[in-house]
């Protein structure tokens, strides 16, 4: 019996373990970068294909704020600071520890829910991405560890065409992400390799392959103040329409998202009413109301 405690002992100082160096790790994705986004395409199997331009954009600033920070979850809201003073409310990440519940992507706007079993799960963080809308986007779990020196995390997951490109093509439906993050002295790497899928009827056809490369280098936390002051000023709003987003997820198995319908687009409704919270236009009373209209309009 003094064995079989003991054993149970360890065994949970080593999940205690695991579950705590990864929170460190993640705590090193919060706070204020200077970004750098680089992305290329590969390889194309078809030989008439024609590759698209390589894209650069450098010295992005980005706020990334841990909005919820416990031992199994934080949640991180990124903002762009512009150079002009404006701020973009940007993409969020939240980072669940064991998490059994996966949001997949199928294709055409639409994800199902899967409950994952306890064994596939254990020991693992997944980092659920969402939309600048606080929509679904892509969701992948794994471990963190240690590779040659270099601390790492890495998943598969397929994936809405990134907003680089949504608007400027439609040769394929899926973004198939292979997303490795690489903790560095100066901040961290988000390292890509994508393949451009087409999808239709079942089957899955290539397209082209991508690498990505996104630099997050630590600023000093005085160059995203504005940043800060953006969220103090509009958090109401956005902590609302978090809040409807998860009535959502929580009671259904699959939703369908459509960003413009009629004269409704889902982003600028959503802008304009974060405006109108930070105006005194839009209260506490109705403002988790007024957003659930706005979603039954785009989520089926």
């Amino acid at each position: 019996m003094k064995k079989i405690v003991l054993i149970l002992s360890a065994a949970v100082t080593t999940a205690t373990a695991m579950a705590q160096t990864g929170k460190e790790n993640v705590d090193k994705l919060c706070g204020c970068f200077e970004v750098s986004f680089k992305y290329a395409e590969t390889f194309a199997p078809g030989k008439d294909y024609k590759f698209h331009e390589r894209e650069q954009i450098i010295g992005v600033t980005e706020l990334a704020l841990p909005l919820i920070n416990t031992d199994r979850k934080v949640v991180i809201q990124h903002l762009l600071v512009m150079g002009n003073g404006t701020i973009v409310k940007h993409w969020r990440e939240d980072w669940t520890y064991e998490n059994p519940v996966q949001w997949v992507y199928k294709g055409d706007k639409v994800w199902e829910k899967a409950s994952l079993p306890a064994a596939e799960v254990k020991g693992r963080w997944s980092q659920s991405v969402w939309e600048v809308t606080d929509a679904p986007r892509y969701q992948g779990s794994a471990p963190w560890q240690v590779v040659n020196g270099r601390t790492i995390w890495e998943s598969t997951a397929d994936a809405p065409l990134p907003r680089r490109e949504y608007t400027q093509r439609s040769d394929y439906n899926i973004l198939n992400r292979t997303n490795r993050l690489m903790i560095t002295e100066k901040g961290y790497d988000h390292v890509q390799e994508n393949k451009k899928i087409i999808r239709a009827s079942g089957t899955d056809k290539l397209l082209v392959e991508e690498r990505g490369l996104n630099g997050y280098e630590k600023l000093d936390k005085e160059d995203c103040a504005a940043g800060e002051k953006y969220w103090e000023e509009h958090k109401g709003f956005w902590l609302a329409l978090e809040e409807e987003w998860a009535k959502i997820l929580d009671s259904r198995n699959r939703i369908k998202l459509t960003e413009k319908t009629g004269d409704s687009d889902l982003m600028a409704r959503l802008f304009e009413m974060a405006d109108e919270w930070k105006e005194k236009k839009l209260t506490a009373a109705d403002v988790n109301s007024k957003i659930k209209t706005v979603l039954e309009k785009h989520v089926q």
